[in-house]
């Protein structure tokens, strides 16, 4: 499994491939930050996302984005450039048809470190160290890209038999429900 991560930023979004599967080594294949000046209007910042991010799928072909869900900040300033840049991220994988799986920070944490509150700098050296590379990647959205694409890549798995689950359920009760009108429908032809 191919997986683009992208820890969405207007300033800075990191972005890292990793290729690999659940409980094998897993091998970083790019690492990197889409920059965009502070200084220019949103509008040019998101075209620039869009660009590098197109970029990234272009040559390293990921199977699937895994992008860090936006959550709630007291700034909203913030929050909103973030949420910018995600939709970004979103929509550039959604008009290749690449499935694309939203990840809470302490999830990716979790998967990680094993905590959900553990701190950049571990994030970092827990990334370092599961993907064999000599020092953490810089700047820490570069490393958390890494880290999404890792937490995709072990939480795939189940998050997939989960989903198959569901919409075997759902067609299940499409089915019933199908039935049930058929039965009603003959039941009021049916001679009395």
């Amino acid at each position: 499994m191919r997986v683009l991560g992208v820890d969405p930023g207007l300033t800075r979004c990191g972005v890292g491939v990793v290729e690999g599967v659940a409980g094998r080594p897993l091998t970083m294949l790019g690492v990197g930050v889409v920059r965009t000046p502070s200084d220019a209007d949103v509008g040019h910042r998101l075209v620039a996302i869009e660009q590098g991010i197109e970029q990234w799928i272009d040559e390293h072909r990921p199977e699937y984005v895994a992008v860090e869900r936006v959550f709630s900040q007291h700034n909203v300033r913030t929050v909103m450039g973030t949420a910018q840049a995600s939709a970004v991220a979103m929509l550039c994988a959604s008009r290749r048809g690449l499935p694309v799986a939203l990840h809470t920070p302490s999830e990716v944490k979790a998967a990680v470190t094993g905590s959900g509150r553990a701190d950049k700098a571990q994030v970092g050296a827990m990334v370092t160290r599961l993907l064999r590379l000599d020092a953490p990647p810089k700047p820490a959205d570069a490393a958390d890209a890494l880290a999404l694409a890792i937490c995709h890549i072990w939480r795939a798995p189940a998050t997939n038999r989960l989903q198959q689950a569901h919409a075997q359920a759902r067609e299940a009760q499409a089915r019933a429900q199908q039935a049930r009108q058929q039965a009603q429908s003959l039941a009021r032809k049916a001679p009395r």
